[in-house]
């Protein structure tokens, strides 16, 4: 199948032109599945530790467009996160959108940063403690939200549950750009899948700019396969679904817990 992951600005929705941009990307390149940023539909509110319920609203109601909007692209899977209310709860979700099946729910982000330009723990609530595969296009699909790609023992359980595709859409700073691929790396090897991560890139906060870098990488050795960059914000790859199966009998997965 053909993977598609990408780089975009904080303010990427104020136009069309990155909207038609991925669009034609999509078509030329005949993409299966598509893997956006961390909340990708509205301006990054977290950066900031003034929280606003206000906000927060507007954020889902951006969000509740724009996903409204995922038809226009020519792929069969979008996958992003999104913020969300549910029960007064303030949530980001991760979700897969399809032509068939519309938005399904996957998982809440569970592990979340509290530090300046990712104030996430005083905006929202971890969601359920839930990382469990789904099947969907004849795909097993697991979502590791930014921060929770840390967590190596997701990847492990992920696993044991024959994932076939690690997801990763993020909102990832400049200055750790070469932690976070180290980290996407480890959590394909550990989970045996294709990781797929989307970042956002420019500005962020006053001292500190977005690192883009969106990835694609095997699952055997952690190899990176490529990444985006200012000058390449979309990349589209095939990638064989039987490396993920291939590489759950081989070390050091195969080793028993």
């Amino acid at each position: 199948m053909r993977v598609s992951v990408c780089e975009l600005p904080n303010s990427w929705t104020e136009s069309d032109t990155y909207w038609n941009q991925l669009i034609h990307h999509l078509e030329t390149e005949k993409s299966d599945l598509l893997v956006l940023p961390e909340m990708p539909f509205f301006e990054w509110i977290t950066k900031s530790n003034a929280v606003d319920p206000l906000l927060w609203k507007q954020a889902v109601k951006a969000h509740d467009k724009w996903i409204d909007r995922l038809y226009e692209l020519p792929v069969a899977m979008t996958i992003a996160s999104r913020p969300v209310i549910e029960n007064s709860r303030h949530l980001n979700r991760g979700f897969i959108f399809t032509r068939k099946k519309g938005v399904v729910r996957v998982h809440d982000k569970y592990y979340l940063p509290d530090e300046p330009g990712y104030y996430e723990a005083s905006w929202y609530e971890r969601g359920k403690e839930n990382f469990n595969i789904i099947h969907i296009n004849g795909i097993k699909i697991g979502f590791l939200i930014c921060t929770e790609i840390w967590f190596t023992q997701r990847a492990r359980q992920y696993l044991n549950q024959g994932i076939d595709i690690l997801v990763c859409p993020r909102a990832t700073p400049k200055s750790k750009v070469d932690i976070w691929v180290t980290g996407g790396k480890a959590a394909a090897i550990v989970s045996g899948a294709f990781c797929l991560s989307s970042n956002y890139n420019g500005p962020n906060t006053s001292e500190e700019d977005f690192g883009g870098t969106g990835w694609i990488i095997e699952p055997e050795r952690g190899d990176v396969l490529g990444t985006t960059c200012l000058d390449q914000n979309f990349l589209t790859l095939d990638i064989d679904i039987n490396d993920a199966k291939n590489a759950k009998i081989t070390y050091p997965r195969y080793v028993k817990e």
